[in-house]
């Protein structure tokens, strides 16, 4: 069954937690006044498209875990009933790493199995096949695998002919398997409340070995679907525009799959060219002969004539200049960039910071 579909089933024994606690320091500048997973990503804050997809399987309670700038997530999301959702939030006192986290949130949860997703995680693994992979395992932690083309950068995560986890291998040269964590899990929830509690815990050095050395049954489920772990400015802009794309799948994007998404109140001038998965936010402005492909402009922000946008994240009421040139720049909220200035290769630009037209410059003409 498609992970888009409703299964009736899931509802009465799966609830979700969503861990949305970090403070996004990769992301910096842009997380200086939200955090991460309420970064417009296509139009809307990225969590919207993972409740979106949680709601799709047939979860209607989801608990967040929330640490850093706490209070946005309620603000925007409320009881979550507009999205057909029963959401909690749970508020760390102190960092408590992955397990840790999950521990903090054991007594808002009661069904038998709980799905656990890392809130800065693009995924189109299906959930209810996750779900099913569980239960007909009778798994005490099932673990989403996904294989990449170069799992050097990863811990890798090996299973046998049943698909049943037999370690956890660190960050190798040579890794014996192409499949890693994607950071999305099943507890079966009696598992959950042997965390240690009050204190870090990371699942992946502390709780998945424990349970494989306890003889507990830990589950893969491996696929190769769409997966993305957005930390990074780059898979940040690269998440959006697969979005807009329609490459990663939503229930929330906000308008129709393309080559750019173009929100409420922006205006984007008949000649100016915006592609490559561009999201242009609500009242934004792209002036005439402007090019913008495969970037991220937030709510109010202008760009002005003949500049160059290119693989950019522009925060909120922030301007470019005339004639200006970024690529693979990130822009603060309210900086404004001066005309004819030159912006390359992952320089960030921090809030309300004016550079003088003609003021940076990476080549000398």
């Amino acid at each position: 069954m498609s992970a888009d579909a409703q299964d009736p089933a899931a509802s009465p024994t799966a609830e979700a937690v969503v861990l949305v606690g970090g403070r996004g320091v990769r992301l910096r500048p842009l997380t200086l006044s939200a955090p991460k997973p309420m970064l417009p990503t296509a139009g809307v804050p990225f969590l919207s498209h993972l409740l979106s997809r949680i709601r799709a399987a047939g979860i209607e309670h989801v608990v967040l875990g929330t640490s850093y700038k706490a209070e946005v997530f309620a603000e925007h999301f409320g009881d979550g009933s507009e999205l057909g959702l029963r959401l909690e939030y749970v508020v760390e006192p102190e960092p408590l790493d992955t397990a840790g986290a999950i521990r903090n949130v054991a007594d808002r949860l009661s069904a038998d199995d709980v799905l656990v997703f890392n809130g800065d995680i693009l995924s189109g693994v299906d959930l209810t096949d996750l779900l099913e992979t569980h239960r007909s395992a009778a798994a005490d932690v099932t673990l989403h695998l996904v294989k990449v083309a170069d799992p050097r950068r990863f811990g890798c995560v090996p299973t046998d002919a049943d698909g049943r986890v037999t370690a956890f291998l660190e960050k190798t040269e040579n890794p014996p398997v192409d499949q890693i964590n994607a950071g999305c899990y099943v507890f079966r929830r009696e598992v959950i409340d042997t965390i240690p509690a009050g204190r870090p815990v990371s699942v992946e050095r502390e709780t998945f070995p424990e349970l494989l050395a306890s003889g507990a049954r830990v589950q893969g489920h491996v696929d190769t679907s769409y997966w993305l772990d957005m930390g990074t400015p780059e898979a940040f802009i690269r998440a959006s525009a697969d979005l807009v794309l329609g490459v990663a799948p939503s229930n929330a994007l906000p308008g129709e799959r393309g080559e750019a998404l173009v929100l409420d109140g922006a205006e984007v001038a008949a000649d100016a060219e915006v592609c490559g998965g561009s999201a242009i936010g609500a009242g934004s402005t792209v002036e005439s002969g402007a090019r913008v492909a495969e970037s991220v402009l937030f709510e109010g922000v202008r760009i002005e004539r003949n500049a160059v946008v290119e693989r950019c994240v522009i925060g909120n009421d922030a301007t470019i200049g005339a004639g200006a040139v970024l690529r693979d720049a990130i822009i603060g909220d309210g900086a404004r960039i001066g005309a004819d200035c030159e912006l390359l290769g992952g320089v960030r630009v921090w809030p309300g910071v004016e550079l003088p037209a003609g003021g940076v410059r990476f080549s000398a003409d």
